[in-house]
């Protein structure tokens, strides 16, 4: 059997995956209710609802109107606390609470029975794939309607409209259907505490007649409910952290990996500090970049396989150790399962479970408590660190443009680099962004988020949008490809409502890059839109919102000073026109890995 991680049939995923909650978040919940009689015309499930969403940090919700849900909506924005942005579609609402809910720990969105439900199904499973918690609302059928056989509107035409209940069971944690107003505050209350705790979507269908009607639970404040803190088993964890700290200190050049479920863990702060404990070199999964502090004096880099940056592989793949916490070795994070890492040299740390090599796993251990237990038990050792700095040899930069010689790619990330700041986020789309975005090295503080498990091409839009919503206060950059813009360009209407000051590269190559390189084929080719045009269209002069094309480093130059400088209040768009097969080289040997894998041949039966 083969051994190697992110091999076939190798990593099985944990059954239990649940993160804590961030540091005070159940303190904060039930220290924020006061003792207070609410008027009775308050006193409403709607309102009801409202407030639970604001008390667990959610001050704006993403919202597409339907019949079913319109007095709901009346209810959710007559609250004082919470903002409603309306959305261009439903997809895109999800997406914003995805983005939203990177940035804030939570994110809610509301929809319409049926055909608004399965329209954002999409987005919830992305979000469910992330590991993100995700509220998602749905104004249901008239509560009269339950059991009578009747046929209603907005679904496919049969007596029992049950279909958008059954397909959310599969992409989300708990479902919530309140048709009747004596358990609604149980079932909400248990719905959102679930999506907090398993850091998880949830779905809740309040029935379109109930959201107006008050009722003697909702007449004073929420009764608090209380999460339970989740605590490591202490012998588990005792016994985890020496069986770590013998496997390690025996290793000569250890090394380390953050992996994308530092976020459901809330580890990231632990995982710092088993770095500077240990002095190991330390490198970040793909899928996990910007959860890991890249001006930390030990990070060598993204070990992502073939395509890792430049003399990161080989530092972790050469290691007689390596601690892998909260990662994900899926066909796409592995380069088509060709990691050269051996499970016996392998510690991994899933939120709440330890397994070392071919030997014993140690559950009920949060990566937290492991982490920060096992900073105290290492041997400081810098071995690997110091090789890679014996072979490391600085970036080059791209050849220099000729006068108005057609922009390339690499040139314009190298002028991106110099944008970022701790006061920008970075929104890498589906595509060659994801592999040029990569190379960007964050300043600290700088965000930094993109879709990997899922790979869902346009999410980056409505995630944009929910992002930059949730921080206001820090500059988005978002670097979208054509095609991915396609599918779901509408939202751009909805940052400038909103007033928002995103900075939008649209990459305009032609087509489908990344499915180029996995496999071509005349599908792969998009009609050419007028991008800036369509952009002008949509801003119609309302609002604060700036586009420009550029074709050469000149223009770039112009239009980057031009974006933070006079238009830096203004949402910018700008067009950057590319050669069709102007490609990153990472993208390049990703493809053909990826396609290698996707076509291999049945295994004889």
């Amino acid at each position: 059997m083969d051994t190697k991680i992110g091999a076939l049939d190798v990593c099985k995923p944990s059954s239990n995956e649940v993160g804590s909650l961030p540091n005070g978040t159940a303190m904060a919940i039930q220290n924020s209710v006061p003792s207070t009689v609410i008027n009775s015309s308050e006193a409403t499930l709607g309102r009801h609802l409202a407030r639970r969403l604001v008390q667990i940090g959610v001050t704006d919700v993403f919202t597409v109107p339907g019949d079913f849900n319109l007095t709901l909506l009346d209810h959710l924005i007559a609250e004082p606390g919470l903002t409603n942005i309306g959305c261009c579609n439903e997809l895109n609402a999800g997406y914003a609470a995805d983005g939203y809910a990177r940035s804030r720990g939570v994110g809610a969105c509301v929809v319409t029975f049926t055909v608004g439900g399965l329209s954002v199904l999409n987005a919830i499973a992305g979000a469910y794939s992330e590991n993100l918690p995700l509220i998602c609302i749905v104004g249901g059928p008239n509560s009269n309607d339950y059991g009578t056989n009747r046929i209603l509107h907005h679904t496919i035409g049969l007596p029992d409209f049950t279909q958008e209940l059954r397909c959310f069971q599969t992409v989300t944690c708990y479902q919530a259907v309140v048709n009747n107003l004596e358990d609604a505050h149980e079932s909400i209350d248990t719905a959102i505490s679930t999506a907090l705790k398993e850091s998880k979507p949830v779905y809740i269908s309040i029935s379109c007649n109930l959201a107006g009607i008050p009722h003697p639970t909702f007449s004073r404040e929420p009764v608090p409910f209380s999460l339970s803190p989740r605590l490591s088993n202490q012998w588990g964890l005792e016994a985890a952290v020496e069986a770590a700290a013998e496997f390690l200190n025996k290793a000569v050049k250890p090394v380390m990996v953050g992996g994308p479920k530092l976020r459901v863990a809330h580890a990231g702060d632990a995982f710092v500090e088993l770095a500077d404990a240990s002095g190991y070199a330390l490198a970040v999964m793909p899928s996990a970049k910007g959860l890991v502090p890249e001006h930390h004096p030990h990070f060598i880099g993204t070990y992502w396989g073939a395509v890792s940056t430049a003399f990161c592989a080989e530092i972790v793949e050469s290691a007689d150790a390596y601690l892998f916490a909260g990662p994900i070795f899926n066909d796409y994070s592995s380069v088509g399962y060709s990691l050269l890492l051996k499970k016996e040299k392998a510690i991994i740390v899933q939120p709440d479970r330890v397994t070392i090599a071919n030997g014993p796993s140690f559950g009920c251990v949060l990566m937290k408590d492991f982490l920060r237990a096992l900073a105290k038990k290492l041997n400081h050792n810098n071995t690997a660190h110091e090789n890679y700095r014996r072979i490391f040899v600085p970036d080059g930069h791209p050849l220099k443009c000729a006068p108005r010689e057609p922009l390339r790619v690499n040139v314009l990330f190298q002028h991106v680099q110099k944008m970022l700041s701790s006061e920008t986020a970075v929104i890498a789309e589906t595509g060659d962004s994801w592999f040029n975005c990569q190379k960007l090295r964050l300043p600290a503080g700088c965000g930094y988020e993109f879709q990997m498990q899922y790979g869902s091409i346009g999410w980056s839009v409505g995630a944009t949008l929910g992002y930059a919503q949730a921080v206001p206060e820090k500059r988005v950059l978002a670097f979208i490809g054509d095609g991915s813009f396609q599918v779901t360009a509408q939202d751009v209407s909805t940052m400038i409502r909103n007033g928002q000051r995103t900075i939008i590269f649209l990459i305009n190559n032609g087509g489908y890059t990344i499915e180029v390189e996995i496999h071509d084929g005349p599908y792969n080719v998009i009609k050419n839109w007028n991008y800036t045009g369509l952009v002008d269209a949509i801003h119609n002069g309302e609002g604060k919102c700036w586009t420009t094309k550029v074709r050469y480093e000149e223009e770039l130059i112009e239009a980057i000073e031009t974006a933070t400088g006079d238009k830096k209040d203004s949402l910018c768009f700008i067009e950057v026109i590319v050669h069709k097969d102007d490609t990153s080289k990472e993208l390049l040997e990703w493809g053909s890995r990826v396609s290698a894998a996707n076509s291999r041949p049945p295994n004889p039966q």
